[in-house]
């Protein structure tokens, strides 16, 4: 939100941005509820360290990980990790990706190059196009 606004979001794409848990456009529904129950899938791109920690323990504290927990059963919760490299080989980082994937979670990425903290190493986000291509074709 620091660098795009959820107006630019919501005048882009024609709907309502979510950015807060208590953000209530449909009177007593809860939006996050709603939003997990409609869903056919949940991209969540860049997925850092701090985001994968919280899915795999269950923490529900924002929007976000509201809409997570609540997933409906038929939805496919996608995740693209981005983060520097350390922080995703570590050993908290690597059991937590292994509880996602063991209930049912698709992981695209991380690929090597240069990351955004200037190293070079696995954890940078893979090329936005091909997120896109490949969450399309988990929904089809």
């Amino acid at each position: 939100q620091k660098f795009i606004t959820p107006l630019a979001f919501k005048t882009l794409s024609h709907n309502p941005v979510m950015t807060d848990l208590y953000d209530e456009e449909n009177g007593w529904q809860p939006a996050h509820i709603t939003l997990a129950d409609e869903a056919d899938v949940l991209l969540i791109a860049p997925a850092t360290a701090n985001i994968l920690a919280r899915l795999a323990h269950g923490i529900a504290d924002d929007a976000l990980t509201c809409i997570a927990l609540a997933l409906n059963a038929n939805a496919k919760l996608v995740i693209a990790p981005a983060m520097n490299g350390k922080m995703w080989s570590h050993a908290a980082t690597q059991q937590n990706v292994a509880t996602l994937k063991s209930r049912g979670a698709e992981f695209i990425g991380p690929e090597k190059g240069m990351l955004s903290c200037g190293y070079e190493g696995l954890g940078r986000l893979w090329p936005i196009d091909e997120i896109a291509k490949r969450t399309l074709a988990l929904v089809k």
